[in-house]
């Protein structure tokens, strides 16, 4: 549930703060004052399209936050991902957006993609605007309402999981059975690299070690020199010249000679045993390592081949190793390319028990939105019997299609405007203000199927008037009773059955000030209302009507309760 939005630098809206609350909040204001603005500031903040043109002019920046209290789960997600919520359950999210075009998004402190609030405010909010009215006459928007309706995903996710195999397993095919010639081309490649890769047999890292001993082989006469005069140092020579060993030696048993007259003198003839011991492994070492120095020319000649095969075989791939991974995917593609009619043959066979399983699964899908379909037709007509639309009714057609990424229906919503009268398609058979009451209907009925938290509405009563314009806000109460209701109007009939009413009224020269939206009851909020009715807020007849008005909504909610 939303409960404040802050807004600054919003077009004509230099500052700007709502309070909100549980049930339904109406914002109402003089033309031009910044009410859709507000609208649009919420739709941004959920992901919506943000762009430089919505700044306030002469400013760099313009911001839209608000307080948004989540349920529990939702809050121990957010936590997770970093953001620090107030009192366990309130998440302050923004959404700023620069004079270059671009935007930040911040969760409780956290910036994050933008991508995370749109998927944040799809679970909580529905903003619903012109725009989403106009989607309502496109064909898989109504399907997705119905499939909403529907309230079993399952179905249709396991119907997109068979048709996903299903595409994959048609591209192999394809992939197997055209342009014969670059699949030879490719399978001689293949082959030809397989081949050699066979009779030379690289092992893995074998590259960098004949690297290694090349440089040893070439470097032989100063290594074995260098080793060579290190062993003699350390141990010696037969000449009698005494290594580092023979003095190390004597140390040690002069020390341990008097070891039993001083404590530190014992811990450093033990120091002393152990620089023997080591020198005598380093001098062992050594001379193992004089010992294996190979001088031998064939076998430099032959890591030099060896380098040089090696080399000109991995050279398209980097090094042996990244050749060796390759040929380990290569062989599968080998057996599948040389499989041939083999290979096609099973995988036509998978695609036809795929096919089976798919079309069992859309004709589950289908029963499951034609049952869906009546159920969601019914109410929906019953709720536009209640917004002066009575005999119309909505009813989707479903007919059968081929097999698609989501079923084998064609899903159309068309309207029967009166009894007797044809099915039409509801693009073409809704005038703008049936539009909007339809949408209406259609929010309220799908708030029962599947609950939200937060609905915001702005247009909904568009081409909408007179009685139709009361019943309105009738259902946007009805609607308000399970979910918070948001609603931007500029009908007086709708605003008086608002729990809380909001006015932004026109500031000083051509902005809006924080001071300018507030909220308004009792005595002001009849004056704003006969505003609304007569043009004149001071008007007394406009006053008495305003009156009249509230107590009707007020007679409708304690009736409803």
């Amino acid at each position: 549930m939303l409960e404040q939005v802050r807004l600054r630098n919003f077009g004509v809206i230099s500052e700007a703060t709502l309070d909100l609350t549980p049930g339904l909040n109406v914002l109402t204001g003089e033309t031009g004052a910044g009410k859709t603005m507000v609208f649009r500031g919420l739709g941004v903040l959920f992901g919506g399209k943000a762009d430089a043109s919505i700044i306030s002019t002469g400013c760099t920046q313009a911001v839209v936050e608000a307080d948004i209290v989540v349920p529990e789960s939702v809050a121990v997600e957010l936590a997770d991902s970093g953001a620090v919520l107030e009192d366990g359950s309130v998440a302050i999210v923004s959404r700023q957006i620069n004079d270059t075009g671009r935007s930040r998004s911040f969760i409780g402190g956290a910036s994050v993609p933008t991508a995370v609030v749109t998927e944040l405010g799809t679970e909580l909010v529905a903003v619903h605007g012109q725009s989403e009215q106009l989607r309502l006459t496109k064909a898989m928007q109504q399907r997705l309402i119905l499939d909403r309706f529907s309230a079993d995903g399952s179905v249709l996710a396991r119907y997109q999981e068979l048709w996903e195999k299903r595409v994959q397993i048609s591209r192999r095919i394809d992939l197997l059975t055209t342009d014969a010639a670059a699949r030879e081309i490719e399978l001689d490649r293949i082959t030809r690299i397989l081949e050699q890769c066979d009779a030379l047999n690289p092992q893995p890292g074998e590259d960098r070690a004949l690297d290694d001993e090349a440089n040893k082989l070439t470097n032989v006469e100063v290594l074995h020199s260098a080793s060579s005069s290190a062993l003699t140092a350390i141990a010696g020579d037969d000449s009698g010249d005494a290594g580092a060993m023979s003095g190390i030696s004597l140390a040690r048993k002069a020390l341990e000679r008097e070891r039993h007259h001083d404590s530190q003198l014992a811990e450093l003839a033990d120091r002393v045993h152990e620089l023997e011991v080591l020198a005598s492994d380093v001098a062992s070492d050594i001379s193992h390592y004089v010992s294996t120095i190979d001088a031998s020319p064939e076998r430099l000649a032959f890591v030099e081949s060896r380098r040089s095969a090696l080399r000109q075989l991995s050279r398209e791939f980097g090094d042996v190793d990244a050749l060796l991974d390759w040929a380990t995917s290569a062989r599968i593609r080998q057996n599948e390319l040389s499989g041939g009619d083999d290979v096609v043959a099973q995988l036509r066979e998978e695609l036809v028990s795929l096919t089976a399983d798919l079309t069992s699964q859309g004709a589950k899908l289908t029963k499951l939105r034609t049952q869906a379909a009546e159920s969601f037709a019914s109410k929906v007509s019953k709720e536009l019997d209640g917004l002066a639309m009575a005999g119309a009714r909505v009813e989707f057609v479903l007919e059968s299609a081929e097999l698609g990424p989501f079923g084998a229906d064609t899903i159309q919503l068309g309207l029967i405007s009166r009894p007797n009268a044809p099915w039409v398609p509801i693009n073409k058979g809704a005038s703008g203000g049936e539009l909007s009451r339809i949408m209406l209907a259609v929010q309220v009925v799908l708030a029962e199927a599947d609950p939200i938290e937060t609905f915001i509405f702005d247009e909904v009563d568009a081409g909408v008037g007179g009685a139709a314009a009361v019943e309105v806000g009738r259902r946007l109460a009805r609607l308000a009773r399970t979910a918070q209701v948001v609603v931007v109007t500029h009908l007086p009939q709708v605003a008086a059955f608002a729990d809380n009413h909001l006015v932004v009224s026109r500031g000083d020269g051509e902005s809006v000030h924080n001071s300018s939206v507030h909220q308004v009851a009792d005595s002001d909020r009849v004056t704003e209302l006969a505003r609304m009715l007569a043009g004149l807020a001071d008007s007394q007849a406009g006053a008495q009507l305003a009156t009249e008005l509230l107590e009707i909504a007020e007679t409708e909610r304690r009736h409803a309760e």
